[in-house]
């Protein structure tokens, strides 16, 4: 008997987990285990464990060993079998107990262990005894979840907006949900039991039931009340039990549509207030996106509709149409915000964004409205001066090297720094001349940085770097539409951006003569007229030219105006070429050293035999050419020491200096321009390396030496 409830238990059981729906309330075994069960030992009496079940109305004791392992169980039942059988209660429980029970895990689902047929289960995780379950426990938790299933399935029902009537083959009412009650104005208790038929035969259920076919959306009367109905058969798995109507009220919709009849006609009057606004007016979402835009803006940027109409702001600038984005962020602040825009078309707009919140105070749109400010000329032009000005800083800031420290051990390169001092303190003219690569350009910034007009930017122009037909717009900038090509918003020039600092201007003597004489005024009246233009401009700059070549010749030959050149050179400043100061060359190397290996990230140096090849070189190319062959010598050698300047070689004959000495200056001392390089060499390399050990074998000299050099000039060794 006991086997067919079993099996009949596990047929229903099967039913039920196969429903995914039961499943989703199933009750793990965690939920209602005994958790720290009482155990016993594999040493306890079969006597320990009849007295465990009776004092504390157990079924079961798990049995365990000494590492916690469940490793068999005794039941009430096998405890008072073997009373019966042997009268032995002091019998070893091992002897007694079922071994390798049946276990299960706190996860497992409480259906699974319907299908063992077993009255008390241990309960083992991670391989520990954290409980046990029995089978009476096991059947009500399994009724509990049913229970809580109908429960939910019940309040689903009961709880749905749509009326619900189900009925039995032959076609009597089973159950009506609240919704139809509601819907159909009656109670459960009047309609329970009753024929379908007799009190809503429009709804036809009985020939669903009987011909299987299910109808959708059938529109049905009903006391003075309009409903949509779902009818379809109800089975229970292949079995036809009956039919069910789902159906719904449509009667407000009727109060829906009148809501969108005044919604449209509200749209239609604000359709009109927006199309008869003076002022541009475009609608966008909280992402930027234009909804609507009004024939005012067309008018006033005369950008059309259909280029705007859904798309973002973020993408009209992308495309160009509008120049600068909204700030919508702040916008969706819930507080206005007015910019400036510029279009395509070259407008200038005023925008002025307002948010528009629904009833929860969120921002749902905004309203741009848009206003022409083209007419205000005065305040463009100004901001336009002042966008110009900061682009040429920020082109020049790209180009512009900063001067490194000027090197200067010979007397002449002293006398030269001295006058550069005194110079940069007062405004005048000054012209610097020098052959091409001794460094003009750092002097002409080290007068401007030691002046009284420090702050603010050098401006510099190359006269031979720019084509003759564009310097004269680039010197003095050019009105709008000044010439074919010009840009629609004119251009301020060089002299109008120097106004209050320092103009460079290289290579001056390259400079048209059509130009000079426009530069010559410049200088006489501080006043400049834009390409183009009528009015005068006036200025407060200060010159420096720079220039390679002859000027008085260029004047004798007419190549180059004479006022002009008195003007340029009130103060001239001649700039003397490396083979002049060639005691600075190994202070040079050491900079130019320095510098590459920053640049490069080597760890270089020159060896003395070098040094002295180029102490014997004249450098036609100067300071520029010293920088180039080191720069190339530090780049193709393979090794840390460079030990020889197989380029410079090749130079120097080709250049025919090599069977005669090298001019020296008067005033160049040879042997402290040596003694100097090779204490600064030995100085860094002590820094660098730390010990004299490692400086020597980077250097390539032993240590004694470095050691003996240290003392010579006194430098200070860690070791």
């Amino acid at each position: 008997m006991n086997s067919i409830i079993i099996d009949n238990l596990k047929k229903q059981v099967d039913d039920f987990y196969s429903d995914t729906g039961y499943q989703k309330m199933n009750i793990k075994v965690r939920d209602y285990m005994y958790s720290n069960p009482f155990v016993l030992k594999t040493d306890a009496r079969l006597k320990d464990a009849i007295d465990l079940i009776i004092r504390n109305s157990l079924d079961a004791v798990p049995i365990v060993d000494d590492y916690d392992n469940v490793v068999g169980i005794i039941t009430k039942t096998l405890a008072l079998r073997e009373v019966n059988r042997s009268g032995d209660i002091n019998k070893s429980v091992k002897d007694v107990m079922r071994t390798n029970p049946a276990t299960t895990t706190p996860d497992e689902d409480s259906l699974n262990l319907l299908r063992i047929p077993i009255g008390s289960i241990p309960v083992v995780e991670n391989g520990h005894l954290t409980g046990i379950v029995n089978l009476s426990d096991t059947i009500r938790a399994c009724f509990s979840s049913i229970l809580l299933l109908q429960e939910e399935l019940k309040t689903i029902i009961n709880s749905a907006y749509s009326g619900i009537i189900t009925t039995d083959n032959n076609n009597y009412i089973r159950f009506i949900n609240p919704a139809a009650e509601k819907i159909l104005n009656v109670t459960n208790k009047e309609l329970m039991g009753k024929l379908i038929a007799d009190f809503f035969p429009d709804l036809k259920m009985q020939e669903v039931t009987n011909t299987g076919k299910t109808v959708f959306s059938k529109k049905l009367f009903f006391r003075n009340r309009i409903l949509i109905a779902n009818i379809s058969q109800l089975r229970n798995k292949e079995q036809i039990i009956g039919a069910v109507a789902l159906f719904q009220d449509i009667s407000d919709l009727e109060n829906i549509s009148e809501e969108l009849k005044y919604t449209k006609e509200l749209k239609n009057e604000v359709d009109a207030i927006i199309e008869s606004s003076f002022d541009g007016i475009y609608l966008t979402n909280t992402f930027g996106k234009i909804l609507r835009v009004n024939n005012a803006f067309t008018r006033i940027t005369g950008i059309s509709k259909e280029e705007l109409i859904y798309k973002t702001i973020a993408e009209l600038v992308d495309i160009g149409i509008f120049l600068q984005p909204l700030p919508l962020d702040d916008i969706l602040k819930g507080k206005p915000v007015t910019t400036f825009q510029e279009v395509r078309t070259g407008k200038s707009i005023l925008v002025t964004s307002n948010p528009i919140f629904d009833n929860r105070n969120d921002v749902v749109r905004i309203v741009h409205n848009v206003r022409d400010i083209t007419e205000l000329n005065n305040l463009k032009d100004q901001l336009e001066k002042a966008e110009s000005l900061s682009q040429h800083y920020r082109d020049q800031l790209e180009i512009i090297k900063l001067p490194s420290k000027y090197v200067a051990k010979s007397n002449k390169s002293k006398a030269l720094i001295d006058l550069i001092m005194r110079l940069s303190k007062i405004d005048a003219t000054v012209l610097l001349l020098g052959e091409s690569g001794v460094g003009k350009d750092v002097v002409a910034e080290m007068l401007h940085e030691n002046s009284p007009r420090k702050d603010k930017l050098l401006i510099t122009v190359n006269c031979a770097a720019i084509p003759d037909n564009l310097l004269e717009s680039e010197l003095f900038g050019y009105e709008p539409g000044a010439f074919t090509g010009a840009s629609k918003k004119g251009k301020i020039g060089a002299f109008e951006l120097a106004n209050g600092s320092t103009l460079f201007l290289d290579e001056i003597g390259e400079m048209p003569l059509n130009l000079q004489s426009k530069i010559l005024r410049v200088l006489q009246k501080k006043e400049i007229t834009k390409v183009g233009g009528q009015a005068t401009i006036k200025l407060d700059v200060r010159i420096l030219a720079a220039t390679n070549r002859d000027l008085e010749a260029m004047v004798a030959d007419n190549s180059f105006r004479g006022d002009l050149y008195y003007r340029l050179s009130v103060v001239p400043v001649v700039v003397p070429p490396l083979r002049e100061r060639k005691e600075e060359i190994p202070d040079l190397v050491f900079h130019f050293v320095q510098m590459f290996n920053n640049k490069y990230g080597f760890n270089k140096h020159f060896d003395d035999r070098v040094i002295y090849e180029f102490l014997d070189y004249d450098w036609p190319g100067n300071i520029r050419e010293l920088e180039n062959v080191i720069e190339r010598c530090m780049i193709t050698s393979a090794d840390n020491i460079i030990h020889n300047a197989d380029f410079l070689s090749r130079r120097i004959k080709s250049s025919g200096n090599e069977p005669g000495p090298p001019a020296v200056p008067p005033d160049f001392n040879y042997k402290y321009a040596l003694e100097n390089f090779e204490k600064e060499m030995i100085t860094n390399a002590l820094a660098r390396f730390g010990t004299t050990r490692k400086a020597a074998a980077e250097l390539g000299i032993s240590q004694p030496t470095i050691v003996r050099k240290a003392a010579k000039y006194k430098i200070k060794m860690r070791e």
